[in-house]
């Protein structure tokens, strides 16, 4: 048997995740007056203490003999196996798996190579067991992969340590994870990649601490480096957050004399940063600046200039700058111009929203049914229903289609304008495009024939809800023709009233 009791026990007692074995203490603490003192209701009696294994323990031992394979067959891809399979998704035990690679590491038929380090390097990380993540660095360090005999390393060490620092980075774990590159770079063969120092470096930033930023931006210098454009954006970004503006276009300046291009990056972080410090005129100059040295204009770029000259007050300069980009085609087709429009129409500035999102459909944009929608709102409220009509006609023609809510409000102030027969027309052309009247687009254009006295029409229409099962019982549809009929009549009379006064 290659498991017993005792090593079971051990195990997990050393396991950092479980409290130590208790010690009993002398006997003299055990003996209770006679008789024993009541304890309150309020207290709870402790456990006993025992050195022998719990039923934990001894369902440990039997989980283990039945998954993992025999000590003198484990080989590091058997271990693997199981602790992907059978170890990692246990309910109880999942927090053992380092101690069961400890325990293979001591048998002598067993040696650890580059794919249980991997395989336990990233379970660590990803469970944050940072402590442990330590110590099987140093583990590593003091026994090679098996790969690695002679002068050359292993070369899956990179990706190993790598992933380690970048763990300890995005925890905060600045002094692990200096301690983990460096000796990353006293194992590896040759230079260390510069996507690790930058990780590092982003670490710093992020820990609010540029002065150590600086200090390892320093040591990439004296290591002779190939700086890149991650390493002047960490350092750019590190700076506007600390509020060293100046100092960001410092090294934007000395990031162009490395012969060094800004990237889309580089450019969005020093926009931001004008834009929030309140100097428009330099965020948007920054902004054309993008454009003339042939950078690609991204979706977060345009966000962070309409945001930041909403933010000032300057709708219309926000809107004037997406027109303006829309004619040098700089525009993405991705961005999302809804909020913008509806910056607009709060301000009673419809028009130009309208002359905006025309133009963007003109260049080819995507048409955006948040902002059509708001659109035709802020048409229909401001009392301009055949504007919100005419735009609502030509956002379905584009293949943009409204929901039942705004197109039924429409309807309705179409009908109660007198135009009821042009809400009709909308109606065909939304059904011919796809859109489902309902109940309510019906009742609302029988309403509207009715006022205007087309009974024809209207009968026409609900008869039409008579064919698709919209009205609930005969007493519905005689009101609605009842309702016409009383209209056609009091329509005719009306008219025949109009005459004789006029003839008079």
């Amino acid at each position: 048997m290659r498991w017993n009791k005792k090593n079971v026990i051990t195990l997990v007692s050393n396991s950092t995740h479980l409290p130590a074995p208790l010690t009993p203490p002398s006997p003299e603490i055990y003996r209770l007056p006679h008789p024993p003192p009541k304890l309150p209701n309020n207290i709870s009696i402790p456990p006993t203490l025992t050195l022998s294994p719990s039923p934990r323990h001894s369902h440990f031992l039997n989980f283990l003999e039945t998954n993992l394979p025999h000590h003198q067959t484990l080989t590091p891809q058997s271990l693997v196996k199981f602790l992907r399979s059978n170890l990692r998704h246990h309910p109880l035990f999942a927090h053992h798996d380092f101690a069961v690679f400890n325990w293979a590491a001591t048998l002598d038929t067993f040696r650890h190579d580059h794919e249980s380090f991997l395989w336990m390097s990233r379970s660590l990380a990803a469970t944050h067991r940072f402590d442990d993540l330590h110590r099987l660095l140093s583990f590593v360090a003091a026994n090679p992969c098996p790969c690695s005999s002679g002068i050359f390393s292993c070369p899956k060490l990179e990706p190993l340590f790598r992933s380690a620092v970048d763990a300890y980075c995005r925890a905060g774990k600045m002094d692990y994870a200096l301690l983990g590159f460096d000796t990353m770079k006293r194992l590896i063969d040759g230079k260390i990649n510069v996507g690790v120092y930058n990780t590092v470096m982003n670490g710093y930033v992020k820990a609010c601490d540029m002065e150590k930023a600086l200090r390892f931006y320093k040591r990439m210098g004296k290591e002779r480096v190939k700086l890149d454009v991650c390493t002047f954006n960490i350092l750019i970004n590190g700076y506007c957050k600390s509020g060293e503006f100046e100092m960001a276009l410092g090294m934007f300046r000395e990031m162009k004399e490395r012969g060094c291009e800004p990237n889309v990056v580089s450019f969005n972080t020093l926009i931001r940063g004008f834009l929030s410090r309140g100097k428009i005129e330099e965020g948007v100059k920054m902004a054309y600046e993008m454009i003339e040295l042939g950078c690609r204009f991204s979706e977060a770029t345009c966000e962070i200039l309409v945001d930041g000259l909403c933010r000032e007050g300057l709708v219309d300069d926000a809107s004037g700058l997406v027109i303006d980009l829309l004619a040098k085609r700089v525009l993405p087709k991705e961005f999302d111009y809804g909020s913008l429009v509806e910056k607009l129409c709060r301000e009673n500035k419809v028009d130009r929203a309208v002359e905006m999102v025309e133009n963007v459909w003109k260049n080819g944009g995507t048409p955006c049914l948040i902002a059509c929608t708001t659109l035709v709102e802020g048409l229909r409220k401001s009392g301009r229903a055949e504007k919100a009509s005419e735009f609502l006609e030509k956002m379905m023609n584009v293949g943009v289609l409204p929901d039942s809510v705004t197109f039924n409000l429409l309807l309705r102030d179409l009908c109660d304008s007198g135009h009821s027969m042009d809400a009709n027309r909308l109606r065909v052309l939304a059904t011919s495009k796809g859109f489902e009247p309902d109940e309510t687009t019906y009742h609302v254009l029988v309403s509207g024939f009715s006022k205007e006295g087309r009974s024809k029409e209207g009968e026409v229409l609900v008869n039409e809800m008579l064919d698709k099962d919209m009205l609930p019982d005969i007493f519905t549809y005689n009101r609605l023709m009842d309702g016409l009929s009383t209209a056609g009549k009091f329509s005719k009379k009306h008219q025949m009233n109009r005459s004789l006064s006029a003839s008079t």
